[in-house]
C-alpha cells in the first residue's frame, strides 16, 4: 500500500484508477473523432479541448468511486465491477450536466458525451477482462515474514486469507517456547541468520506480532533486518494499514502517543473545512427544503406528535448540543424515559420512519447543526449522553473520538453496517479513531463521496 495524504490505498487501486482515467480520457476523445466525422468537422489539436476530456475523466472517476468500483469486491470480480460501472456512468452523465451548468464550456458536448459514455464502458470492461487475473493475483501483493506465531501471528493469517488481500505471508517465525497457533511456523532456532532468511524470502516486509510482554524485542534481529531496506512494522500499523482502523486489541497508550496522527497542524485544513460545511450545509438545505417538508408532513399524518424531534448528543470536547431530526419513531418510543438501542426491524418506527431511514431524509435537518457549526458534514456521529457515559466505562479509548466535530457521515458510516450495540459501538469506535487520527481533506473527500454507495446500497439501516 501507498501512504497518500496520510490514508492508505492499495498499490492495486491506484493502478487500476490510473489505467481507467487514461482510458475515460481515450473514449472521449474516440467520441469526438467519430461525431466529428459525421458532420464533417476538420478535428482540430488535441490541446484545443484537452479541458474538456479531462472533465469527462474526472467526472467519471469520481462516480466510479462513489458507487464503490474500487472496492475489494469490485477487484475481485468482472461481474460486480461492471454492474458497478453501469451505475458510475448513469451518475457520470447527471455529474457532467451539473458541470455544463457551473462552467458552460468546459464539457463535452451532448452528443459526444453519449458516444464517449458508450465506449467507455467497452473500455472499461475489457480492461477489466485483461487485467481481472493480474490485479487479483500475486503482483500487487507483498511478501511478508511475520515474527511471532501466537494469537496475534494468528489474525494475520485470517486477515491474509480474507478476499483481496493485500499480501501473502512467506513465512511464520516462532520466536518462543509459548502457546503456537500457527502450525506452519519455523522456529526461531532453526534459522541460523535471519536476516539472510528475510532477503532469500524476497520479503519487503517483518510484521513484529509477539504476544503481549512474554518475549523481550529481538533488537539485534529487527535491526539487521531493517537495514537491509525491509520495512519493520508492529502488529498495530499493520492492522491499521490493512484495516482502515485502530485496532482495540493491539493498541495500547505509547502506540498512540508516538505514532504519527493527531497533528495539530491542522489549521489550514480545519478553516477549510468550515468553510466547506458552511457552503455546503446552506445550499442543502435551501435544495432539500421541499423534500424535508414534504416528509415531515407524512409524519404528522401517519402518527400523532411532532414532525421533528430534538435530542441531546455529545459533541467536540464532550460538550452537549441539540441534534434535529424528522421523527421515525412513535411518540412513545422510550415512553419509561430510559434511552434505548434501536434493534433491526424495530416496532417503533413507523412505516415512514423506515422509508426515511433506509434513504437517510431523516438526517437531512441536522444540516442546521453543521450550519451552526455544532457538527461538520464528515465526523464520527454523536451518541447520546447516556450511552457515552456507559461506553467510556467499557471500552478504552472511547472519549478521543470527540476530539473532532461529530458528522451527518464519517469512516464508520461506510465501512461498518448500522448496528446498535456494545459491540458495534466498539467496531465503530476503532474506524472512528483511525479517521480522528488519520483527518485529512483528501479523507473527507473520499466519505463524502462514498457515502452515497451507502445510500444507493443501505445495507443494514435501521
Amino acid at each position: 500500500m501507498i501512504r497518500l495524504f496520510k490514508h492508505y490505498v492499495p498499490h492495486a487501486v491506484l493502478f487500476l484508477g490510473l489505467i481507467d482515467f487514461l482510458l475515460l480520457i481515450a473514449a472521449a476523445e474516440v467520441g469526438w473523432m467519430i461525431r466529428a466525422q459525421q458532420i464533417g468537422m476538420e478535428l482540430s489539436h488535441i490541446g484545443d479541448r484537452v479541458d474538456s476530456l479531462i472533465s469527462f475523466g474526472v467526472a467519471l472517476e469520481l462516480a466510479a468511486v462513489s458507487v464503490g468500483v474500487y472496492s475489494p469486491q469490485a477487484l475481485q470480480s468482472v461481474r460486480f465491477a461492471t454492474a458497478r460501472w453501469l451505475v458510475a456512468v448513469s451518475l457520470g452523465i447527471i455529474l457532467l450536466a451539473l458541470l455544463a451548468f457551473a462552467f458552460p464550456g468546459i464539457t463535452l458536448w451532448r452528443s459526444i458525451s453519449l458516444y464517449a459514455m458508450v465506449i467507455s464502458f467497452l473500455f472499461i470492461f475489457v480492461s477489466r477482462v485483461a487485467l481481472g487475473s493480474l490485479i487479483g493475483g500475486e503482483a500487487f501483493k507483498r511478501r511478508m515474514i511475520v515474527l511471532g506465531a501466537g494469537k496475534r501471528a494468528d489474525r494475520i493469517r485470517m486477515l491474509e486469507e480474507r478476499p483481496g488481500s493485500g499480501f501473502t505471508v512467506v513465512s511464520y517465525i516462532a520466536m518462543s517456547e509459548g502457546e503456537q497457533m500457527v502450525e506452519e511456523a519455523i522456529a526461531r532456532g532453526a534459522i541460523r541468520n535471519l536476516k539472510k532468511f528475510v532477503v532469500r524470502m524476497n520479503a519487503s516486509e517483518v510484521v513484529l506480532a509477539l504476544e503481549e510482554r512474554r518475549n523481550a524485542l529481538p533488537l539485534d534481529d529487527l535491526l539487521r533486518i531493517k537495514t537491509t531496506g525491509v520495512h519493520v512494522n508492529d502488529l498495530s500499523t499493520f492492522l491499521e494499514r490493512e484495516t482502515g482502523r485502530v485496532d482495540l486489541d493491539s493498541v495500547n497508550p505509547s502506540w498512540l502517543i508516538f505514532s504519527d496522527g493527531f497533528s495539530a497542524g491542522r489549521r489550514i485544513s480545519t478553516i477549510a473545512k468550515r468553510c466547506f460545511d458552511m457552503l455546503a450545509s446552506g445550499l442543502l438545505l435551501l435544495l432539500t427544503g421541499p423534500i424535508i417538508l414534504f416528509f415531515a408532513l407524512l409524519v404528522r399524518l401517519e402518527s400523532r406528535g411532532p414532525a421533528f424531534f430534538r435530542q441531546t448528543r455529545v459533541g467536540r470536547f464532550g460538550e452537549d448540543f441539540q441534534i434535529l431530526k424528522l421523527r421515525s419513531m412513535r411518540t412513545d418510543a422510550e415512553a419509561g424515559g430510559k434511552a434505548i438501542w434501536a434493534s433491526e426491524n424495530d416496532p417503533r418506527i413507523t412505516r415512514v420512519g423506515r422509508f426515511i431511514r433506509k434513504v437517510r431524509i431523516d438526517e437531512l435537518p441536522q444540516a442546521w447543526s453543521v450550519l451552526k457549526g455544532e457538527m461538520s458534514f464528515v465526523g464520527p456521529r454523536p451518541e447520546r449522553p447516556e450511552f457515552v457515559s456507559d461506553l467510556e466505562k467499557e471500552m478504552p479509548y472511547y472519549a478521543e473520538r470527540h476530539m473532532v466535530k461529530p458528522g451527518i457521515t464519517g469512516w464508520a458510516q461506510i465501512n461498518y453496517p448500522y448496528g446498535a450495540s456494545v459491540e458495534d459501538a466498539r467496531h465503530k469506535l476503532e474506524y472512528d479513531l483511525y479517521y480522528a487520527k488519520n483527518y485529512t481533506p483528501f479523507l473527507d473527500l473520499l466519505i463524502l463521496l462514498q457515502t452515497l454507495r451507502v445510500v444507493l446500497w443501505p445495507d443494514g439501516a435501521r
